[in-house]
């Protein structure tokens, strides 16, 4: 007979996978194996061990899982902790946390701080066995921590993809698709003299969304200004100044393509500066990572990036390359369509 945890009966003490045993009826052994979702336990073993584990409040030993098995039970994410990047991260983060929930995995989230190279906090994962597998972002085409970790056979997966993307696990928005899409977009409203905001060439999603773009210019036969220097990541300030810029030069720009929406912010002070209206003097086209541009009351195309698709899919990636220790790599790629461009009002 199974005996069920109350009130009087749940130990002062922590509870141990031996309070578990008591209440089930169940063998230390196979309580051990249940919480461990081992193939040869039933689910309905497995479903009693889980109950009776949250109500009394089992948490495992790290130490002692470690011990036994060498894996920590956690997944370690590695994200920058600079101000415009917190709004995607919390997103992502709660995703990946929330396909963690109900398996042995817990998430730790490892700071990337300013001044840090970009090796230094994977390493520190790797260094110390604090996690059995390593999430991260912002890709470079030759990132250090890919290949770092793919010499090390250290488990991980990736918000973008690397060069080497055949040979890892990742997640990725369609950023090439992106600047096709935006570019096809504008001259469907009649646009001609085209502006992009990209990201960071330094990274492989700027890379690729610069490529898509170029494809579609050079298709349409079109002008392209990308300002040196300039990025998505740069200040507000420095977006503006270099919209107000562009907007002085001849040809005037008449679209703006922007892949954040801290730059898209500063483009549309820029263009209310010079007295224009989004929509008929010129037009935006404009990617987000967290829903902020729909409050902003302008005649804007905005693709939105879904961060927590990617967290999700990220989480049962990381967990694939911990029980097929690189044998099988989890990819995919998000890849939304725009609807048809109208011309604007005259």
């Amino acid at each position: 007979m199974v005996r069920t945890p109350s009130s009087t009966q749940t130990p002062r003490k922590r509870p141990t996978l031996r309070t578990i045993a008591e209440l089930s009826g169940l063998a230390v052994t196979t309580v051990s194996r249940a919480l461990g979702d081992a193939p040869d336990i039933s689910a309905e073993s497995k479903n009693l061990v889980r109950r009776i584990a949250q109500e009394v409040g089992y948490v495992p030993d790290r130490a002692g899982v470690r011990l036994r098995t060498g894996r920590t039970n956690v997944i370690a994410v590695v994200l920058p902790m600079d101000e415009d990047a917190l709004n995607m991260t919390s997103r992502l983060v709660a995703a990946i946390a929330g396909a963690l929930s109900g398996t042995r995995y817990h998430l730790v989230v490892v700071p990337e701080m300013p001044g840090q190279s970009l090796i230094d906090p994977v390493r520190y994962v790797v260094e110390t066995r604090s996690a059995d597998a390593v999430i991260f972002n912002r890709i470079q085409p030759q990132d250090p921590r890919i290949a770092y970790l793919r010499d090390k056979g250290f488990p991980f997966a990736t918000h973008g993809r690397s060069d080497w993307h055949g040979d890892h696990a990742w997640f990725d928005y369609d950023n090439k698709g992106f600047g096709r899409r935006a570019v096809t977009y504008l001259v469907g409203r009649g646009r001609r003299n085209l502006l992009l905001i990209a990201p960071p060439d330094t990274e492989t999603y700027g890379r690729e969304m610069r490529a898509g773009a170029d494809a579609a210019i050079s298709e349409h036969g079109l002008a392209l200004l990308a300002p040196a220097g300039l990025s998505s990541d740069s200040s507000r300030a420095d977006v503006r100044k270099a919209v107000h810029d562009a907007l002085a030069a001849q040809p005037r720009p008449d679209g703006v393509i922007v892949a954040s929406p801290n730059a898209a912010l500063a483009v549309i002070a820029a263009l209310e500066d010079a007295g224009l209206t989004i929509g008929r003097d010129i037009d935006i086209v404009a990617k987000e990572t967290f829903p902020i541009l729909d409050l902003v009351p302008r005649d804007i195309k905005v693709e939105h990036e879904d961060v927590r698709k990617a967290g999700a899919f990220l989480a049962r990636a990381a967990l694939n390359e911990i029980s097929q220790a690189g044998a099988s790599h989890m990819q995919q790629i998000d890849a939304p369509v725009f609807p048809p461009a109208e011309a604007p009002q005259s």
